[in-house]
């Protein structure tokens, strides 16, 4: 079995890696990282420490967004040194559903995070804010204006995956495609529509808009229809691309049927302009 693919280096790894685009889309993936800072991995249990929750593989199923003109923010860190997809507040996101923190200290699976006694408490969280949070959402919001201030408006596509079984979360199997918009608040409801008409012109895949994934932080916060700013998030079910399980393999096979999927999705948001 090959090794988990969190990455543990002592080397400074960048907090996000980010390519500019000449398009009025920015694709974020906030979720797609693995890096654990040595002296965050030293508290954790060694369940956690294969980042499991990871939404894996997120740019190199994307890998071909630059080639249509997005630019691409995504993550390094993993979620589980902080959720880029939570306020930084720590406000539940979704009453009266099961809810991970803005500092996870348990796994999808209820496993917890942390050895016992180790979970960060509010200061460090303030300090993991400040370190890992505020400049990935610097980065976002400046680029969001600048793609605004360039093309009078700008499409936000937050990129998520999550595996397909999750009771805590939701029951019996995830849809293959879940696309939010924040109950239609955080873009154009004509876009969204787009989007989701798009997505069942591939039957072999399921498709929802606003079920149980409506749209995180980012689509709820950046989601601006009325200035000029139009988010859409999609939750793919990882069965679609990828091996569930350790060691959380990309498969090409997979990956190759539903690309052409994703591609139309990303080709109907640019397509798109507001009236």
């Amino acid at each position: 079995m090959r090794p988990p693919p969190t990455t543990l280096s002592s080397v400074a790894v960048s907090l996000y890696d980010f390519s500019p685009g000449t398009a009025p889309l920015l694709v974020s993936m906030p979720h797609c990282g693995t890096h654990l800072p040595p002296h965050i991995a030293a508290d954790m249990t060694p369940g956690a420490l294969e980042v499991p929750d990871t939404d894996f593989h997120m740019p190199r199923l994307y890998d071909f967004v630059a080639g249509l003109g997005a630019s691409v923010l995504s993550a390094t860190h993993s979620r589980y040194v902080i959720d880029l997809n939570r306020p930084p507040d720590g406000a539940i996101l979704y009453p009266d559903a099961n809810n991970t923190e803005l500092c996870p200290t348990t796994r999808f699976d209820f496993a917890p995070i942390y050895r016992d006694g180790c979970a960060p408490d509010t200061g460090a969280i303030s300090a993991r804010v400040e370190e890992y949070w505020q400049p990935y959402h610097a980065r976002l919001a400046a680029e969001l204006d600048g793609i605004r201030q360039q093309h009078g408006y700008a499409l936000l596509f937050d990129a998520h995956s999550i595996i397909s079984v999750c009771p805590r979360f939701f029951e019996g199997r995830l849809t293959d495609f879940n696309l939010g918009t924040a109950g239609g608040a955080s873009c154009d409801p004509a876009l969204g529509r787009s989007l989701f008409k798009q997505a069942q012109e591939y039957p072999a895949y399921a498709s929802v808009l606003n079920g149980r994934f409506k749209g995180g932080y980012i689509t709820r916060q950046y989601g601006r229809p009325a200035a000029g700013v139009h988010a859409v998030q999609l939750e793919l079910s990882e069965r679609t691309y990828m091996v569930e399980a350790l060691p959380f393999a990309f498969d090409e096979t997979l990956a190759n049927a539903v690309r052409p999927v994703l591609r139309e999705l990303i080709r109907t948001m640019l397509a798109w302009k507001p009236k």
